[in-house]
């Protein structure tokens, strides 16, 4: 996968995908992240994602953009360890700023690649 683009297709956007992924998902944790991952078995592969950083722990919008987009850059340079995995499922996954510290991107990175590679051995 050379494709290191994060395009409209592939952001989580369907409210009915968003309440099913929070109903019937799984989650964990790892820091500065909560995670949950729905997996749709035997159906074509494809992933979508949403990123959130609640305003109850973050105040300034700016902040929130900041994580944010340390996030969304993280996923986008390592998303090839869900996609070359070489299974056949529909994967729809939330990221959930938790810490109330505003932390560097080499700790964003190196959470969101851990969580990419459990949901790839879990599929």
């Amino acid at each position: 996968m050379s494709d290191f683009r994060l395009p409209y297709s592939e952001r989580l956007r369907s409210f009915g995908a968003v309440r099913r992924l929070f109903t019937s998902g799984r989650g964990g944790f790892v820091y500065p992240f909560r995670y949950v991952v729905f997996a749709e078995p035997d159906s074509e592969f494809s992933a979508e994602v949403l990123f959130t950083v609640p305003k109850k722990n973050h105040k300034r919008a700016n902040v929130r953009n900041l994580l944010r987009r340390r996030t969304k850059e993280a996923y986008r340079l390592n998303k090839a360890l869900i996609h070359d995995s070489g299974k056949s499922a529909a994967v729809d996954m939330a990221f959930i700023y938790s810490s109330r510290e505003v932390v560097d991107y080499r700790t964003i990175e190196y959470a969101v690649r851990r969580i990419l590679e459990n949901v790839a051995a879990d599929l």
